[in-house]
């Protein structure tokens, strides 16, 4: 695998993908935790998708045959929610559905830990994780403070190519500068704003709009399409906003109203 760096898309290409996602409204389905998942359907309307909180595992197993993708977020997990993650995987791998694994603070707590270990080998379409949580993810000592990630993205990357040659997949590694690490290579994305880390579900978010983007790209551009979108939104939401009160209202106007003016601010 060629760690190099490669060019990122143009913020034409993300326009495009964009407008093929809202042309589509993908069905996303969405196993994620307690905490996010009103704020998290309400990112995805926004976005133009059409999110489906199916989580019980009589209809989630089903529905993932259904869906144009699907989310498995371990932030909340319980032994029965694990057992309908990995049938729900199962399912999404053999329905050919594309699907996102958001390890939320893999690294010394058992329950996830063993669950998301378990459903790597399930060949998720994209991991999206902090550098802590992909550090660990692969095995290693990440380090990481629950939901926060203590190590850098740089020290992420050779553990995320590792993940990736295990899935087949991509690893969409967040931080000051998010890095989408993929068999050709690594891109790299600089937008965002430290008041994304003030309001609860911002990161979780993310894996919904990168799960949505899959119905519509390949993995490496649907997890760059869905950070540009979701950083640049970010930014356009901070400067309106008075808080985190304001923000977690600004940036799902933001997202909705994002257009090719406000992309064009991708570095």
């Amino acid at each position: 695998m060629s760690g190099q760096v490669t060019d990122p898309l143009r913020p034409s290409e993300v326009v495009d993908l964009l407008a093929q996602l809202r042309d589509r409204g993908p069905l996303v389905q969405c196993i994620t935790n307690s905490v996010v998942t009103g704020f998290t359907a309400n990112v995805l309307l926004a976005l133009g998708a059409a999110p489906a909180m199916v989580d019980n595992l009589e209809e989630a197993t089903v529905f993932a045959g259904v869906a144009d993708a699907v989310l498995l977020n371990v932030g909340t997990i319980t032994p029965p929610v694990g057992e309908t993650m990995l049938a729900t995987a199962e399912a999404a791998r053999a329905a050919g559905t594309p699907w996102v694994l958001d390890p939320v603070a893999v690294g010394g707590l058992p329950l996830r830990d063993r669950v998301a270990a378990a459903l790597v080998p399930l060949a998720p379409s994209v991991i999206r994780a902090n550098a802590s949580e992909v550090i660990s993810l692969a095995g290693l000592d990440g380090g990481g403070r629950g939901v926060d990630s203590t190590a850098g993205a740089e020290a992420a990357l050779e553990p995320a190519r590792a993940l990736c040659e295990r899935t087949g997949g991509v690893v969409a590694v967040s931080g000051p500068v998010d890095h989408i690490v993929s068999a050709t290579g690594v891109r790299t994305i600089s937008n965002g704003t430290p008041m994304m880390t003030k309001v609860t579900g911002v990161g979780c978010a993310l894996g919904a709009m990168t799960a949505a983007f899959t119905a519509c790209a390949p993995a490496a551009d649907a997890a760059f399409a869905a950070t540009a979108v979701w950083t640049i939104a970010a930014e356009v939401a901070a400067e309106r906003s008075a808080g985190p009160g304001s923000f977690a209202v600004e940036i799902l106007d933001a997202l909705h109203g994002l257009g090719a003016e406000q992309l064009a601010r991708l570095r």
